[in-house]
């Protein structure tokens, strides 16, 4: 099921879940300057999260889901799976965010809608057009281009793009509401996180429990990870993936802006490579406002007749 692309609510929400995710980077960067290490991050985005996802399912009365969706192994069995994606998607960008890869990181969610674009064509049967073509054939010249600057291949760039890729894909397709599939999500993981934590504190290393203003940084992960993220599933489940991913353009240019305020090195190679992605999302635009517009004159037709 899903609704248009124009959609206003759909679309509003996907515009500020991919705010907030495009300037995450600066959280990060914070907690890192506070001391914490890119695992103890994590540990605490997946104990705090279920704090926070848990009263939204009770908020929005879908506890019967919940309850309903734990109790079937095909269901569960398929959000332990997007569980793992994302948390691989986490690990990822917080070690990139805290070690000065924000902008690789930057590639990786600008390529992720061409992911999405490929998706949909292969599993919804959403159609490639020339100027989609064209948009993809770009990015990857893109990241070519990208592999000779940086001198290796973009690694974790391309993994987060099929990480989340394949995240949205398994979000699309399961059925089961954004909030009670977020709140199944990190009810798997808060093991995981909640066992480093007690590892870290046994040996006095968790600098979110050594102050206040530590504490106070740990538990904004929780707010943090789950509102953009309970904002994209609601979103992506209403509206086409291609839309989805011209939307996710916002994300990765606040995020290519955080890392060019941090200082990360910005080579002449390194800007002509992000030319190409650049001028791959431009195209991409041009055929989604293409496509739209054809839709909308489709519709006019068919009420004239």
């Amino acid at each position: 099921m899903s609704a248009p692309s124009s959609d206003p609510r759909a679309v509003a929400t996907a515009i500020a879940c991919y705010t907030l995710w495009g300037v995450l980077p600066l959280l990060f960067m914070a907690m890192a300057a506070h001391g914490f290490a890119a695992p103890e991050i994590l540990a605490h985005r997946a104990v705090w999260s279920l704090f926070v996802a848990l009263p939204v399912v009770l908020i929005a009365g879908q506890w019967g889901e919940a309850r309903r969706v734990l109790a079937s192994p095909r269901i569960f069995g398929w959000l332990v799976l997007s569980a793992f994606l994302i948390a691989a998607n986490w690990s990822l960008y917080v070690v990139a965010t805290t070690h000065h890869a924000t902008l690789e990181a930057s590639l990786g969610y600008y390529i992720n809608p061409l992911l999405n674009m490929a998706a949909g064509a292969v599993l919804f049967r959403e159609k490639i057009d020339r100027l989609s073509g064209a948009a993809i054939a770009l990015a990857a010249v893109g990241v070519v281009i990208q592999t000779v600057a940086l001198g290796h291949v973009p690694v974790i760039g391309l993994l987060l793009a099929v990480t989340f890729c394949g995240y949205a894909v398994i979000r699309k397709r399961v059925p089961a509401s954004a909030q009670t599939g977020l709140f199944v999500e990190c009810l798997v993981l808060l093991p995981i996180g909640a066992v480093f934590l007690g590892w870290l504190a046994w040996h006095g290393q968790a600098v979110g429990f050594a102050s206040p203003s530590g504490l106070a940084w740990a538990l904004f992960n929780g707010p943090a990870t789950v509102i953009p993220l309970a904002l994209f599933a609601w979103s992506t489940r209403r509206l086409p993936l291609s839309t989805v991913g011209f939307l996710q353009f916002l994300a990765p240019t606040l995020q290519f802006a955080c890392g060019v305020w941090a200082g990360e090195p910005l080579t002449v190679l390194r800007i002509v490579s992000f030319a190409f992605i650049w001028a791959g999302a431009a195209v991409f635009a041009l055929a989604a406002f293409n496509r739209s517009r054809a839709a909308r004159e489709a519709v006019r037709s068919v009420e004239t007749v």
